[in-house]
């Protein structure tokens, strides 16, 4: 009986909308830095190059709101070189699953450390994984990396621009605000939460090669989605919360698809969906999903020329997104079990202890 009242809170809760003082400028600045690649691909005839544009755009949700101008360009400037990083390790590794798998899990992990390490506001290391994770799924063409990246870097470069003439306009009204307060994790949880974080990413990408997916880069991403989650109940209620909005979502992308029939209407499909999704996901991260999976669908039949058969292609990506949310709420156990954290935390320190005695001693 309890499960059931459980499982009806988190239903009813599915559409339950938080307040935000999310201005509605920075969704649409959002979709001009990942829709205006998107075009000028179309405009060549080569939307694949939008797509890659497009991803080096998201570096936008990194724009820090109430800082100097200064401090605003600085973190922009720093997260694209993070995404060009973060894209080239991931296709430097693309020639092999397992490899690659290995690669992202210590990608992961080293990421992860960092954006605790720095305290980075969501969505904190997981664009950067993401980025990577999508690399890491990619052709190994040795002669197309250079190219490859330096279209990533064109899209954090446009966002960049937009995100500076942006800034000026809001500085001219409002104060900027500095925050100086900054709570990091101790050392030793921050490395056990990296740790299991870069397991579960190598786990997930490696599931999605031996389950021959498609694109296997759904499952660790979707994996991801659900462990960003601050604590364990937060973890199972994100799980549920994308398999129940990636199930709606599905509808309403296989109802998209079956009126959305050139690449242009795709592309503005793609703009409109990126300002739903920026309005809904600091309200609401369940009804954001449901906006999620057309977007993403509509990113993969632009990728494919409109080749793809719409009902293989929702079938797809819903196996995909359901696998890697149930490891995401496995990994979420692990993540946030206090018993397991206070025992791993404990071991490192008699580790380091240990250490510094015998070369204290000899």
């Amino acid at each position: 009986m309890q499960i059931k009242q459980i499982i009806s809170a988190e239903a009813r809760a599915l559409f339950e909308l938080k307040k935000t003082e999310r201005l509605w400028h920075i969704p649409l600045l959002a979709s001009l830095c990942t829709g205006l690649p998107l075009l000028a691909g179309y405009a060549i005839g080569r939307l694949d190059f939008g797509i890659l544009g497009c991803i080096g755009g998201l570096v936008i949700l990194y724009l820090p709101t109430h800082a100097t101008l200064a401090h605003r360009m600085i973190t922009l400037i720093a997260c694209c070189f993070g995404f060009m990083v973060s894209f080239a390790t991931g296709i430097s590794f693309s020639f092999n699953p397992y490899a690659s798998s290995l690669a992202i899990g210590l990608f992961a992990l080293g990421m992860h450390w960092v954006a605790n390490y720095f305290a980075m506001k969501p969505p904190g290391s997981f664009f950067f994984i993401m980025i990577a994770s999508i690399a890491s799924v990619m052709p190994f063409e040795l002669e197309n990396i250079p190219t490859r990246i330096g279209l990533i870097s064109i899209g954090t470069m446009l966002a960049c621009l937009l995100a500076f003439f942006y800034s000026l306009l809001m500085l001219r009204n409002q104060k900027p605000v500095t925050e100086l307060l900054v709570v990091r994790k101790s050392v030793y949880s921050n490395l056990v939460e990296s740790v299991v974080v870069g397991v579960f990413m190598g786990a997930s990408l490696i599931t999605g090669h031996l389950l021959q997916l498609e694109n296997p880069y759904w499952v660790p991403i979707s994996c991801l989605a659900v462990m960003q989650g601050v604590s364990l109940r937060h973890v199972w209620q994100r799980s549920f919360q994308r398999i129940a909005g990636t199930f709606l979502g599905m509808g309403l992308a296989w109802l998209l698809l079956s009126y959305t029939t050139t690449p242009l209407s795709l592309c503005l499909g793609i703009i409109a969906l990126q300002f739903i999704i920026e309005m809904l996901v600091v309200r609401h991260y369940g009804l954001a999903v449901i906006f999620i999976t057309p977007m993403t669908l509509f990113l993969a039949e632009a990728g494919s020329a409109m080749t793809a058969d719409p009902n293989a292609l929702i079938y797809t990506r819903f196996v995909d997104i359901v696998l890697g949310s149930l490891i995401g709420a496995v990994g979420g156990v692990f993540l946030y079990h206090q018993k397991l954290r206070h025992n791993a935390v404990r071991q490192l320190r008699k580790t380091r202890v240990a250490i510094l005695r015998k070369e204290r001693w000899g």
